[in-house]
């Protein structure tokens, strides 16, 4: 329970979720520190100068920016629309698996934090989404990681916890909301956010040695990849100027960042992550 409220306290989170977490626990306070008394940011890329946002883009690519919550995820409008709604769980994904493969490389603190950025950037704003579509609340998996995480468990709890964040994700995409969009074109759509989020992220890496912003670009990436592998073909039959663009901008990313670990020089010129991500949009919206 200490880990817990040192970890929402120091994503000032204290105040908000506070009183739930002392109720299940019998109000033990654990002399922790007060909320926001550690005065860090949920949301690492603020510190970066760049931020999380992306475009936001709904499901014919223009900006949704009335509703969003912290992770710059339309979600008001995730109840029904499914790029938004995809969106959020990719982003959700997105830390985790950096988390995951930050832990793996020893950065243990780091995933911790990184494991509960979704709860504060994405989850809480998403709950109304997720009544109204069906979903079970799966932030206490979530919360679960973290403290996995920040107790130093092994690499094997770890994952385990990582993989019932998986399931729930992959649960919760069965029940997204309906639209005339082809599953492709909402598929490249939430490709495309990822691919700007992280493009965004490394234009910020030269001027900034941290590493969450790091590894929330990584993290980008990798679902940008994932999702693309599972949805490369249909993209493929019915845009394949915009396939092209996926690849290539993919393999860029995928020199960008070559792993969790943040190398001591950037292998990628910035420009060019953020001339393949243009063009991927301009397919998008073409």
């Amino acid at each position: 329970m200490n880990s817990t409220l040192k970890l929402w306290t120091q994503l000032g989170l204290g105040t908000a979720l506070a009183g739930g977490l002392l109720a299940a626990c019998g109000g033990e306070a654990g002399g922790e520190a007060g909320a926001g008394e550690a005065g860090v940011a949920p949301d690492t890329a603020a510190t970066a100068g760049e931020g999380e946002g992306g475009s936001g883009a709904g499901e014919g690519g223009a900006d949704a920016a009335g509703g969003e919550g912290e992770g710059g995820v339309a979600t008001a409008d995730a109840a029904k629309d499914p790029v938004a709604y995809g969106i959020a769980l990719a982003v959700t994904e997105a830390h985790v698996v950096a988390a995951r493969d930050a832990y793996a490389a020893g950065n243990k603190q780091a995933a911790g934090e990184m494991f509960a950025h979704p709860v504060s950037e994405v989850l809480l704003d998403m709950d109304p989404a997720f009544t109204a579509l069906g979903v079970a609340d799966f932030k206490p998996t979530l919360t679960a990681a973290s403290e996995a995480a920040l107790d130093g468990k092994s690499v094997a709890e770890v994952t385990k916890a990582y993989d019932a964040i998986i399931a729930s994700l992959r649960g919760a995409a069965t029940k997204a909301p309906k639209s005339d969009a082809s599953q492709a074109k909402v598929a490249a759509s939430v490709i495309a956010e990822m691919i700007e989020r992280s493009s965004t992220m490394y234009r910020g890496l030269p001027k900034n040695d941290s590493y969450e912003p790091y590894l929330d670009g990584y993290g980008f990436a990798v679902v940008a990849e994932r999702q693309f592998a599972a949805s490369g073909a249909g993209i493929k039959a019915e845009n394949p100027m915009l396939h092209a663009r996926i690849t290539e901008a993919l393999a860029l990313l995928k020199r960008a960042y070559p792993g969790a670990a943040r190398p001591a020089k950037l292998p990628t010129d910035p420009g060019a992550l953020s001339g393949a991500s243009a063009k991927v949009m301009l397919a998008l919206a073409g």
